[in-house]
């Protein structure tokens, strides 16, 4: 029976590879935007929902 290759052992053979300045931006986006939902989302449940009212 053939031994499966280990995940660490195949990411160490793999070359490093940097970001495209396209997925740079896209990450970023992607965190903004949900930071920014995050804080509608908590404004909005502060609004309708106050907390010992």
């Amino acid at each position: 029976m053939e031994q499966q290759p280990k995940i660490g052992q195949e990411m160490q053979k793999m070359p490093y590879e940097p970001l495209l300045p396209i997925e740079k931006k896209l990450i970023g986006w992607s965190l903004g935007l949900g930071i920014v939902l995050m804080v509608i989302l908590i404004l909005i449940s502060h609004a309708f929902f106050p907390v010992g009212g």
